[in-house]
């Protein structure tokens, strides 16, 4: 199996290592140097690119099947977006988060410091729902290990209760199907799986979600009509865009090229290429002794490994050491060679 796009990425080294931070495509690198040399020259600056903000949240709404373009915002980080809906519970309030959960989710609410936030395994989060929960906080897909979310389950039982439900979507987002109906609150990070740039993120909320939550110092780039009222601010959007930030126009001509991409090669295509690979991966794990942990997702880690991820990243296959595992991680520019690759090493122990 080689890769999806082998003329966009060219790799001295067998990088599994997505999960952390995507490779750039080299459409992106060229967008990127191609404004660079503009800026240079004094003949336009990076905010000349602004014309593809609005190009950027279609294609991510498309990503998120049944979202609009009205429904996304664009900040700099996930954590930074959530925190309006952190601001926004009553004190008191009870967030179930699962144990493990990447900190970006959890740490708007623990240091809020007036919210009850309990923690659960992530198995039995969807039973954890009761009556006082106010709001659930998850991972698709979790960072450490790659275990999966069963979304409709959660959103079946928030509803129930009459509880919001966030959803941080980055470990998922281009080759997982997601579905913009099956949580209230969105926050995608585009620099890991969409390929894109760490200054950019997505949040996404309905009509609804978003009259219940406020920006919090929100910028010019909030504004209703953006560059009408400068210098007299008038009124906020009554869509999400009210969230925005002032964008990194060089990390939105990344990120524009990154998904740009994923939508050329479309997530079924991704989906089934990142999973052969993790599922041969996995069938390799077992052949030298190991195991992984229980998911299906292009995410495998091997508990109790961390320490190895030196000695591989000097046999260049580029890994990550989290929670005491060793994660690998598989993305539409890995081949099977890198998979046996990973698996050889590995067993050289």
């Amino acid at each position: 199996m080689s890769s999806l796009a082998p003329d966009e990425f060219s790799t001295e080294v067998t990088y599994l290592n997505t999960a952390s931070f995507g490779l750039p495509s080299a459409r992106a690198l060229a967008a990127i140097r191609e404004a660079n040399a503009r800026w240079a020259a004094g003949r336009g600056g990076p905010m000349s690119n602004d014309y593809l903000i609005p190009r950027l949240r279609e294609s991510y709404a498309r990503l998120l099947a049944g979202a609009t373009a009205d429904d996304i915002a664009l900040g700099s980080a996930a954590s930074q977006l959530i925190g309006p809906v952190a601001v926004a519970l009553p004190p008191g309030a009870e967030v179930l988060v699962a144990e493990g959960e990447f900190s970006s989710v959890t740490m708007p609410f623990l240091h809020r410091g007036d919210l009850a936030v309990r923690t659960v395994p992530l198995e039995r989060l969807t039973e954890e729902v009761r009556p006082e929960t106010a709001l659930v906080a998850v991972s698709v897909v979790q960072s450490a290990d790659g275990r999966m979310t069963d979304l409709p389950a959660l959103r079946a039982a928030t509803s129930a209760h009459g509880a919001r439900l966030l959803v941080d979507a980055t470990q998922a987002a281009s080759w997982l199907p997601l579905s913009f109906a099956d949580a209230d609150y969105w926050v995608c990070a585009t620099f890991k799986w969409l390929i894109g740039a760490r200054s950019v993120s997505f949040f996404a909320a309905g009509p609804e979600a978003t009259e219940s939550v406020r920006p919090v110092g929100p910028g010019w780039y909030a504004a209703a009509d953006p560059w009408a009222e400068l210098y007299n601010p008038v009124k906020l959007p009554a869509t999400a865009r009210r969230f925005d930030s002032t964008p990194d126009w060089l990390g939105v001509i990344a990120a524009s090229a990154g998904i740009s991409l994923i939508e050329e090669l479309t997530i079924e295509k991704i989906n089934a290429h990142n999973l052969d690979l993790a599922d041969r991966f996995r069938a390799g794990l077992a052949e030298i002794g190991r195991s992984g942990v229980p998911n299906r997702s292009p995410i495998v880690t091997v508990p109790g490994a961390g320490d190895a991820a030196p000695r591989l990243e000097e046999a260049d296959v580029i890994t990550s050491a989290r929670n005491g595992g060793l994660r690998f991680s598989f993305h539409l520019y890995n081949t099977v060679e890198d998979v046996d690759r990973a698996l050889e090493v590995l067993a050289a122990e």
